[in-house]
């Protein structure tokens, strides 16, 4: 692969990832059912992707492994969970932004948990990001669909931000696809229980969506992601992967008519912003396993 092969490799990575939301809001599916029929197709895909690959170690689990694997795929599971709950209330537009504040909690739980001086470029990153949700949110309302939808993406983030520092508290220790592997698999048991019983109700179109969201979504973009790691710098690839919310807003106004108001646009692009900025502030994890983590989404 080229340098010029891989960054173009990125952009559909970024791409795919947009798609996430709204190949969401096309399945008439509870987010339950959503993320557990994801989860399944992206172990198939990443199995089959694994076996293509030439060089794909895998490392034998200790104990420690599976405990990490574990929790990693509860918190993928209500990271997702709760992103498709706000993509039903929402819409595809403020999902996707609010998820997009985890850069934010990442900055003030790294600084809890790890006992790290929070450096006054990460203070602004927090505060730029919190002014964008403000400008994000339509009202204050509780009773909003859009509020409540918002309420539910930060969730989101929250959760994603959780499952990044897990995985760097126990980063090298485990091959990136045979985590993600794992991680989905979790993720598919967890679910059963509340998908089994609205499985049988789902129409083959919907399974279509869940089908692309497992495969492409997540299957292919990691793939693409671990692909382009090897010939493009991590933190070019932490930039092109902010882009996500640009192709998802994009897409949703595009396919849904989403429209953004001024002050929603001017809220996104102050999170794409913190985002950048956090790419390029070398922060504590090395920007590799950075750029892998946000595969998870």
């Amino acid at each position: 692969m080229t340098p010029r092969t891989a960054l173009g490799a990125l952009h559909i990575g970024a791409l795919m990832f947009g798609l996430t939301g709204v190949f969401g809001k096309l399945a008439a599916a509870s987010a339950s059912i959503i993320v557990f029929g994801r989860a399944g197709f992206a172990v198939v895909a990443l199995a089959f992707f694994a076996a293509l690959a030439k060089g794909t170690r895998w490392k034998k689990l200790a104990p420690r492994d599976v405990r990490n694997l574990l929790v990693s795929g509860l918190l993928l599971a209500g990271h997702w969970v709760s992103f498709f709950v706000s993509v039903k209330i929402a819409g595809v537009a403020i999902a996707t932004l609010g998820f997009a504040s985890f850069p934010a909690f990442t900055v003030i739980l790294e600084g809890l948990i790890f006992r790290e001086r929070i450096r006054l470029n990460e203070i602004v990153l927090v505060l730029l990001v919190s002014i964008g949700l403000i400008l994000v949110t339509p009202s204050f309302d509780l009773a909003s669909q859009a509020t409540e939808g918002l309420i539910w993406a930060i969730a989101s983030g929250l959760l994603f931000s959780l499952l990044s520092l897990n995985n760097r508290a126990n980063s090298g220790r485990v091959p990136a696809v045979q985590a993600a592997m794992w991680q989905n698999a979790v993720v598919a048991l967890c679910l059963l229980p509340f998908a089994a019983p609205g499985l049988s109700a789902v129409r083959a179109l919907d399974w279509l969506w869940i089908g692309l969201l497992g495969v492409l979504c997540t299957g292919v973009a990691h793939s693409l992601f671990v692909a382009s790691l090897g010939v493009i710098k991590a933190r070019t690839a932490a930039v092109v992967f902010a882009l996500e919310p640009v192709y998802g807003i994009t897409l949703a106004w595009l396919l849904f008519h989403e429209t953004p108001t001024l002050r929603m646009l001017l809220g996104g692009l102050l999170i794409i912003i913190a985002i950048v900025v956090s790419s390029r502030m070398g922060s504590s994890p090395t920007p590799s396993k950075a750029v892998l983590d946000s595969a998870a989404h």
